[in-house]
Order: structure tokens, then C-alpha cells, then sequence
């Protein structure tokens, strides 16, 4: 779409310059136009169509027009909406005002009006955040903290007691050999240092 409207804006301007046309057309389209066209071309997912999702969340039942206090906290807390400046205190306090278990898309906007204006915080951002957050229980973990415990818990350098004997200096599994304890046949007892020596000294 943007393409084609570019296109014919220059074949407008070559017009005009070879003298096909008598009004004059810009040389190049507006900026804002284009950018404006970017962004319609771009699937957006609108702050009502959030609505529906998180409404059926959780719910079979329900037909995505009323949604609950338990469904809009946790539409809340994914879009990072619920911190520290405004917590499930402050949304129960607000929702209960409507003193229904389920409120309409309609009231939910009064309710995130009331909750907006109470907390001083800007409406335009709290329904940004919601409209942005992705599809019902798609939560961003960090994997950093994550990454770090599970490459402390595999290391077998800092395993103790018998799982250290599962593994070599390099850190690989011996396998059987590991797991058990396999009668040596050599002739030495066990924890004899000097094995294999005897030859080399004679």
C-alpha cells in the first residue's frame, strides 16, 4: 500500500515536470503521510480486543463482554501495570466500587479512569502497557537468573562425595563406571599410590 502510493506520487510529479499537467504535485510524498501508513499497515491489537481476551481467561463460559477482578489483575500484572506504585489493594478497592463480580468493557474504563486519576499515573500509558502485553498467560521470563543456578547445579567440579566419582577431571560422565563400584583385578589393594611403577624404577 505504501509503495503503490509512492509510486503514483512520482508518476504525478514526472507528469507535472514533462507538462502533462498543469497543477503542480510535491516531488515527494509527506513524511508524516508515510509514517502514518506504516503504522495502519502493521496488525495491531486494539486495548478492546485485549478486553475480550483476558475476559475469556481462565473462563470457558464466558463471551468476552464482563470481566472479573481476578482476570483484570492478572491482565494487571503482565503488562507490569501492578508494582509498586499501584497494587491489587488499589484495584480491589476501585473495582468494588461498581459492586458487581463482573464489570463491562464500558465500567472497566470508568474503573481504569478512577484507578489512574487515584494513583496520579497516566491512563494513556496504563492501556499502552495492556493493549501491548501479548496474549493471555505469555509471560517474559528472564532467563539470566535462571541460567545461573542450573550451570551452578551441573557443574560436577563442585560436586561432593560419591557423584564427584561419577564424573572425570573434564567433567564427563564415566558412565557404569561411575555408578559402580567395579572390583579392580590388578593385585594392589585399594588406594595403593604407587601403581604401575615398578617397572619403570627396575
Amino acid at each position: 500500500m505504501l509503495a503503490s502510493i509512492v509510486a503514483r506520487r512520482s508518476t504525478m510529479s514526472a507528469e507535472a515536470t514533462n507538462g502533462g499537467s498543469s497543477s503542480p504535485a510535491p516531488a515527494e510524498p509527506p513524511v508524516a503521510e508515510i509514517a502514518q501508513l506504516a503504522l495502519e499497515d502493521e496488525p495491531k491489537v486494539s486495548f478492546q480486543d485485549q478486553f475480550k481476551a483476558f475476559s475469556k481467561f481462565g473462563d470457558t463460559k464466558s463471551d468476552g463482554k464482563l470481566i472479573t477482578l481476578s482476570q483484570s489483575d492478572k491482565w494487571m500484572k503482565q503488562a507490569k501495570v501492578i508494582d509498586k506504585k499501584i497494587t491489587t489493594t488499589d484495584t480491589g478497592i476501585h473495582f468494588k466500587k461498581f459492586k458487581a463480580m463482573k464489570i463491562s468493557y464500558t465500567d472497566y474504563n470508568k474503573f481504569l479512569d478512577e484507578l489512574a486519576k487515584a494513583k496520579k499515573v497516566e491512563l494513556s500509558d496504563i492501556k499502552k502497557k495492556m493493549a501491548g502485553c501479548g496474549a493471555p498467560g505469555v509471560v517474559q521470563v528472564s532467563a539470566g537468573k535462571a541460567a545461573s543456578a542450573v550451570n551452578r547445579l551441573t557443574d560436577p567440579s563442585k560436586y561432593t562425595g560419591s557423584h564427584k566419582e561419577r564424573f572425570d577431571a573434564t567433567g564427563k560422565g564415566k558412565g557404569i563406571a561411575g555408578r559402580k563400584d567395579l572390583v579392580d583385578a590388578s593385585g594392589y589393594v585399594s588406594g595403593y599410590q604407587h601403581k604401575d611403577t615398578y617397572d619403570q624404577a627396575h
